[in-house]
């Protein structure tokens, strides 16, 4: 039998990895299944628009284009249909399209559930029975959470700092002489467990939003729609929790550091009778914690340093660092 030509259009970046590592898929096994030729384009599909519609209209095109049988995109935009409900798959199996949203798969184990995704969808469009339109919307209990989490995992958090250079030399630097400085080692020692566990969330809070504030992070809806609203509150709730993963990252990161570097230039002994305190090695812990907070807002204020481009490259995944860009050009451009 002939074999389908099946077109993965893949958004740039992490899809396009994606599609690369499942284009061997393979028919399920039977006599009555036609080989899979499966070609990726990586074209950014989903650019401009939030409309599920504009992107099936485009992979239409695509398919068109390149003479395929079956093309399915792949996509980091999180899909939602008439009724506000989020979708992780939007097909059209009449015209053998489809859409999939990758962050709606939870982020986790991507590869295999991508992988199992696809083959279900090219297998169900390949099935001459198979007609009418149909969607696949996320559950309502938990299937918010599910998308929330892909986003998050999209955005890869655990990249924040190292993509923030001027924050993590500032960062660095005031950890470095925040450590031998004995004004620091008198506040450490008086501070109790639960002034340092409120320094720590301050610390984290204010970093946060100063990322926010200084990247113009913060999406406004297009329009006064419910809709609107609530893709707005969706895409803040996945950048508050980006950032605060990535800063709480570096936080720990900075701890570590700071702890080793206590441990290497300091002696307890010696700095305890230069303060006429009893000082040991246990209080280089507490130093360490303490000054984890102070570098954090270091670092946070050395990211005042970078443009709102690289923060913004930073935070997000490449689908929604575009997108944050052509709102910000169209903002400047009022």
């Amino acid at each position: 039998m002939k074999p389908f030509n099946v077109g993965l259009v893949a958004d740039p970046a992490a899809p396009t990895q994606m599609a690369h590592r499942i284009k061997d898929l393979q028919p399920p096994a039977g006599e009555h299944h036609h080989a899979w030729h499966i070609e990726v384009v990586s074209e950014p599909f989903t650019t401009g628009s939030e409309d599920v519609g504009t992107a099936m209209a485009r992979l239409r095109v695509q398919a068109h284009r390149h003479e395929w049988d079956i093309v399915v995109g792949l996509t980091e935009l999180p899909l939602r249909d008439d009724d506000g409900r989020y979708l992780l798959v939007e097909a059209d199996p009449q015209r053998r399209a489809a859409v999939l949203s990758l962050p709606a798969l939870g982020g986790l184990r991507m590869h295999a559930r991508t992988r199992r995704a696809v083959r279900t969808l090219v297998g169900d469009m390949a099935d001459p029975n198979s007609e009418e339109e149909h969607r696949v919307p996320l559950p309502r209990l938990g299937g918010r959470w599910r998308l929330l989490a892909g986003m998050v995992l999209a955005n890869r958090p655990w990249l924040l700092v190292p993509g923030l250079k001027s924050a993590l030399v500032a960062a660095l630097a005031t950890g470095a002489v925040a450590t031998v400085n004995s004004t620091v080692w008198l506040l450490a020692d008086s501070l109790s467990w639960w002034r340092l566990v409120v320094a720590t969330i301050a610390s984290i809070a204010l970093v946060v939003a100063w990322l926010v504030i200084d990247g113009e992070l913060w999406d406004r809806p297009d329009d006064d729609s419910p809709q609107a609203r609530d893709r707005s509150r969706l895409y803040n709730a996945a950048t508050l929790l980006t950032l605060t993963a990535g800063v709480l990252i570096c936080y720990v990161a900075l701890y570590v550091v700071n702890l080793a570097w206590a441990f290497f230039v300091l002696d307890p002994d010696l700095m305890g009778d230069y303060l006429n305190a009893g000082l040991g090695f246990p209080d280089l812990f507490v130093l360490a914690w303490f000054v984890a907070s102070a570098a954090t807002v270091g670092g946070g204020l050395g990211s005042g340093l970078e443009t709102d481009e690289a923060i913004r490259a930073a935070a997000y995944s490449k689908r929604e660092e575009d997108r944050r860009d052509r709102l910000a050009r169209e903002r400047d451009s009022k």
